[in-house]
């Protein structure tokens, strides 16, 4: 048996919180903030540092510039590498200066980056997309970052040509971890000497270790782009430091190595822990303390008697999100992040530019029934919300920290009536803002609910509208129907707010017809102006979602090989039903790609295809006749008045006519509207009434009692009177 007290931990050592390389270069990845937030909470002393983003910098200098080129001098080159070689002194010149821009310092050299000639170019300013006009109205800042983002895709070309076939910016050795079902792919990786991008990887790990002495090195692993490198610093850190344990932990693991049975895994790391990781990792914390026997762990694979073995102590229960504490950015480098652009896409144009406070409402998701998903695993399937007091703290407190303002929610779908509250307290504590999220299309977001959120902050959402089938989203169990999804995006769009949407095809079951007609929609949408961003992806069936559990209940077989020990969650499988979805992938997105640059709408389908596809049988009018939705005011009734505009004052009387002014404040332009002169106090009183402060709830019905027992006449004209419509353009919503 495993004796505890072999090694007990100082209490005064802090838990080095590491993301590996590569994640993402704008913002710091969230999981390390949240649990360093955590451990504050339990007065546990944590430091944290983001590998992904020094490392980085590190190689992208002069300094690390001169060592690639010193390097790879040694190493044959394609014709790109010759030209990226020969414009060496070039790259190592202006590196530092780019890099600089793209922290948001040195502003000003954005007008040297858009010279021609500034820059050297190689192989990716070949396919450079057309300035003028996606720029043409963002400026000179948007350009110079979309020429800087090639500039650094050359060199990364490079690098991963000369020193490091595994190279990339996002996707560090994907292939390694991508549902990799025996560890033997990585075992041989892993046993190569270090490459040049590990060098400077565990240089930087080492100073780290060295400067602040902890005991426990816990590593995330989001993604399948950060598991080699996490390996890579395990392996560090249990040959030099072997005093120091290691866990990991993330994403990747939670989805990917639920079923890990091989030890080699281990050789690399102490523990692995898995789901949430703020339970396991104080229950690991008490447990090398000498606190907690070790079968007091909680969700964590270890290797005991030559054997990997699951302990799960179920009997603590789970962290209440309201104990999670405030994520915590200290000791990140937050000036120093990196702002690229991707034009093509405005969506991952809003993920990649700006450095994102990210935060949660709630744990799992509110509906978690959709068949694709994840929704047996506890980050889907347990659905917690926070309180809206406390998510509004933590976006102040956050804010303090960090000095920004912008917010990403990550939540798989946030829930539209704690988004209306947050809203509100946003607006109510006078915060200035900007946020985005994952939302379900649902009917819930009505055309008030979506200016709310505009008003508070809501800058875009994403979300999946997946098919435009009925069939299909009834077998995905999607919860909505597509007029549905037509009129929900018609509203995010009217309010300003730009809409994302996630498009999937080839889903059990689905024919080549409905992936058409599902083309033939999204091409509607973007015509009227509903969505402005979106990317097709083909159906993955996963080990964990309702289809890979029970795949037979969808006209599927499982096709893939017996599991080998190590990853499994993409599971592969053959469609008995479906149509051939292989060819359609190209066609799909080469639309879409248009379609995002408004152009190619009155262009056949037929045309994106070099192969027959069947006409759509979808209507050539069907988005337009869907959009328009007028509820009555007998469906709003039990809905709650809020006035959301600015001051409301009444203005001069007009005694020969028995009319008043009733002026409404607005920040771009003062309104004045003529009404009776009862109808004026009155409207004045029940807009004084309803302001977001107020807290005692004054619902539609309220305002046609008061109305018409104040005034003595019918409710429903003065409802529909052009004032009354003025005033809701203003800031009168129905929620």
């Amino acid at each position: 048996m495993f004796v505890y007290k072999m090694m007990i931990m100082n209490n005064s050592s802090p838990v080095l919180l590491v993301t590996p390389p590569f994640t993402q270069l704008n913002t710091p990845y969230p999981s390390m903030m949240y649990l360093k937030g955590f451990l504050n909470t339990r007065e546990i002393p944590a430091v944290q540092v983001d590998l992904s983003l020094e490392v980085i910098l590190a190689i992208f200098s002069s300094r690390g510039l001169t060592e690639l080129f010193n390097t790879a001098g040694e190493h044959p080159l394609s014709k790109n590498g010759k030209r990226v070689y020969a414009l060496r002194k070039e790259y190592i010149r202006t590196i530092d200066g780019v890099i600089a821009f793209l922290q948001g310092r040195n502003r000003t050299s954005a007008y040297s980056i858009c010279e021609e000639g500034f820059l050297p170019r190689a192989g990716r300013f070949e396919q450079v997309e057309d300035t003028e006009w996606a720029f043409g109205v963002l400026g000179m800042d948007d350009k110079a970052r979309y020429l800087a983002t090639l500039y650094l895709e050359d060199l990364s070309d490079f690098l991963k040509e000369t020193v490091d076939e595994n190279f990339g910016f996002s996707r560090y050795a994907e292939h390694l971890g991508r549902s990799a079902s025996s560890f033997d792919g990585l075992a041989t990786e892993l046993e190569k000497p270090l490459s040049f991008t590990d060098k400077y990887l565990v240089k930087l790990l080492s100073e780290k270790i060295e400067a602040y002495r902890p005991d426990i090195v816990a590593v995330t692993i989001p993604f399948p782009g950060n598991l080699y490198s996490a390996l890579r610093c395990g392996e560090w850190v249990k040959k030099h430091y072997p005093g120091v344990k290691v866990a990991m932990g993330g994403g990747f693991a939670n989805t990917e190595l639920r079923s890990l049975t091989d030890i080699r895994f281990f050789e690399f790391t102490d523990y692995l822990l898995l789901d949430d990781g703020e339970l396991p990792l104080l229950r690991l914390i008490q447990h090398l303390r000498g606190e907690v026997d070790e079968s007091g762990l909680v969700r964590t694979f270890m290797v005991r008697d030559g054997k990997v073995v699951y302990q799960d102590n179920t009997t603590g229960g789970m962290i209440p999100q309201g104990d999670v504490g405030v994520p915590d950015y200290s000791g990140l480098l937050l000036d120093r992040y990196i702002s690229v652009i991707e034009m093509v896409n405005p969506m991952h144009k809003l993920w990649s530019d700006g450095r994102w406070n990210k935060l949660t409402l709630a744990h799992g998701c509110y509906w978690g029934k959709c068949s694709f998903c994840d929704g047996t695993l506890d980050y889907i399937r347990r659905y917690e919300p926070n309180e809206v007091a406390t998510i509004v703290d933590r976006v102040e407190q956050v804010m303090a920290q960090t000095g920004e303002g912008g917010f990403h929610f990550v939540d798989e779908a946030a829930p539209p009536v704690l988004l209306r509250e947050m809203a509100l307290e946003i607006l109510r504590r006078r915060l200035t803002v900007v946020w985005w999220g994952n939302i379900r299309f649902e009917r819930t977001f009505t055309s008030d609910l979506c200016r709310l959120l505009k008003a508070s902050g809501c800058i875009a959402v994403s979300g999946g509208v997946e098919v435009a089938s009925e069939r299909v989203l009834a077998l995905i169990n999607k919860g909505v129907t597509l007029p549905q999804l037509i009129r929900t995006t018609h509203h995010f769009t009217c309010a300003g707010i730009m809409v994302h949407t996630y498009l999937m095809y080839g889903f059990p079951t689905e024919t080549t017809r409905e992936t058409i007609d599902s083309q033939e929609v999204v091409r509607q949408m973007f015509e009227q102006g509903l969505i402005q961003s979106g990317f097709w992806h083909r159906f993955a069936m996963t080990a964990h979602s309702p289809v890979g559990q029970a795949p037979e209940r969808y006209d599927t077989r499982v096709t893939e090989p017996p599991f080998r020990g190590f990853a499994r969650n993409d599971v592969a499988f053959e469609d008995l039903k479906g149509g051939d979805h292989e060819r359609l992938g190209n066609g799909l997105s080469s639309s879409l790609y248009n379609y995002m640059r408004g152009v190619g709408f009155d262009l056949p389908l037929q045309k994106w295809f070099d192969f027959k596809i069947p006409s759509p049988s979808v209507p050539s009018h069907f988005v337009e006749q869907q959009m328009e939705e007028r509820e009555t005011v007998e469906d709003s009734l039990i809905r709650r008045l809020y006035w959301i505009g600015g001051e409301v004052e009444l203005g001069a009387e007009i005694v020969k006519k028995g009319k008043n002014v009733v002026v409404l404040h607005d920040s771009v332009q003062d309104v004045s509207l003529k009404m009776q002169k009862e109808s004026a106090y009155f409207i004045h009183d029940i807009l004084n009434r309803v302001g977001i402060d107020h807290r005692e709830p004054y619902l539609l019905k309220d305002l046609c009692r008061d109305y018409e027992a104040v005034i003595h006449e019918d409710f429903l004209p003065f409802w529909y009177s052009k004032e009354m419509q003025m005033i809701r353009e203003y800031g009168l919503l129905l929620l």
